[in-house]
């Protein structure tokens, strides 16, 4: 891409075009991506098979590998969550609220797309459709940067998409995909503030971290997910160990898996040998305090370390604590404000920890791994915010607009 400013002005005159089209047109657009995606699904195994081969050759980890690998499921996954955000309601043009002044005025603040959206992002190639398809649905043109681990995957979902778009007429540029893996085009990117409004980094910390540092856009995003369990002391066992298991187990490379296990000293004797020997049938290792020694002393010792870090592997760290102010406290000063849970049927003690701990998503008797646009309702996301402002936690339609007022007089005049 030799004029990467040119192809991004190109975007930003797109932008203006789809933020006035029509539901209709828009839903018209998705449901032509989705029935793409099934007919090609032959076309983008073949192109993804590419991808995992080499990350095999370049020796990256399991979790990586599989954040990149597409199956005819995943595919299948990836158009039934278009067709769910294809029957949300729209949210442009939403009145949030209207009021008239005592001069005659009436006012109405109203939902308006925000414009260009710079995603950047590792790993999973389903973002590449489902984060173009809620930029498109919420009426924004959308500029793609994927990683070179996914670089034939996403040149075939981004063929699909610009396809789509002009079959109903809009330029391709509304989509923009950045097909060269060179890192400098992306701190070009970030200088483009009068032609983009705002970035979402999704990947890694460190990732994250330099992208805010060198953006003068704005930016939306998660530093890390480091996603606590608190086992409470009135939890039920077999309700604890099932969700405890899946917050681990059941992809421990993605950002809501849980990376520590806090369980209360009056049932951790009952508690942890039947989670231990469940999470050693699946090649988890986990890593312990002292106490946690005590009762399984065939795992490592957690250092300070342990409680700062996002495993994204089968690798878990266990705390017990004396109570529930103090599983409050750990999270509260080690957590990244993803998600957390308490498991307790002692309903004092789950509101407490609602109310008090420091998150995007906090809960009670469910896994963490349930912190996703899809299981919420919003048909997908566009990632997931740690931030608190303007976002918090997953963000669908409504957090790809911002506001505009709209002022409606009859010749009134400031006096």
């Amino acid at each position: 891409m030799n004029n990467i400013l040119e192809e991004v002005k190109k975007t930003k005159l797109s932008s203006q075009k789809i933020s006035n089209i029509t539901t209709d047109q828009k839903n018209n657009i998705l449901e032509i991506i989705s029935e793409e995606l099934i007919k090609l699904t032959d076309n983008i195994l073949q192109q993804n098979k590419i991808d995992v081969e080499n990350a095999i050759k370049e020796n990256l980890s399991k979790a990586l590998i599989d954040r990149l690998t597409l199956t005819e499921k995943r595919i299948k996954d990836m158009s039934f969550a278009i067709k769910e955000i294809i029957n949300l309601d729209d949210p442009v043009g939403e009145i949030i609220s209207e009021w008239t002044r005592p001069i005659g005025i009436k006012i109405r603040k109203v939902r308006v797309p925000l414009g260009v959206i710079l995603i950047i992002y590792e790993g999973r190639p389903n973002v590449t459709v489902e984060a173009a398809s809620l930029c498109l649905k919420s009426g924004n043109a959308v500029i793609l940067r994927g990683s070179k681990e996914t670089i034939n995957t996403n040149c075939i979902l981004t063929d699909i998409l610009k396809k789509a778009i002009s079959k109903i007429g809009l330029p391709q540029e509304t989509v923009l995909f950045i097909n060269s893996t060179d890192r400098k085009i992306i701190y070009q990117l970030l200088e483009f503030d009068k032609y983009i409004d705002l970035v979402i980094p999704r990947g890694g910390e460190e990732m994250v971290r330099n992208i805010r540092k060198k953006s003068i856009i704005p930016v939306l995003s998660h530093g890390k997910g480091l996603c606590h369990t608190y086992i409470d002391e009135f939890a039920d066992i077999d309700m604890a160990i099932k969700i405890s298991y899946n917050a681990k187990v059941q992809r421990p490379g993605v950002c809501n898996a849980m990376e520590t296990l806090l369980v209360h000293k009056n049932i951790a004797n009952n508690l942890l040998p039947q989670l231990a020997c469940l999470y050693k049938k699946s090649n988890v290792e986990l890593r312990g305090c002292k106490n946690t020694l005590k009762i399984l002393p065939d795992i490592k010792q957690a250092t300070e370390d342990d409680w700062n870090t996002e495993y994204l592997d089968l690798i878990l760290s266990i705390k017990i604590v004396n109570n529930i102010d103090e599983a409050i406290q750990h999270i509260n000063t080690y957590g990244s404000g993803h998600s957390e849970a308490i498991v307790t049927e002692n309903i004092d003690n789950a509101n407490k920890f609602l109310r008090e701990v420091d998150a995007g998503a906090v809960f009670h008797n469910a896994s963490t791994r349930l912190h996703d646009g899809g299981v919420f309702g919003l048909g997908s996301e566009i990632g997931i915010s740690t931030q608190k402002l303007h976002a918090r936690g997953t963000m669908g339609l409504k957090e790809l607009t911002t506001t505009k007022y709209l002022i409606y007089g009859s010749g009134q005049i400031r006096e």
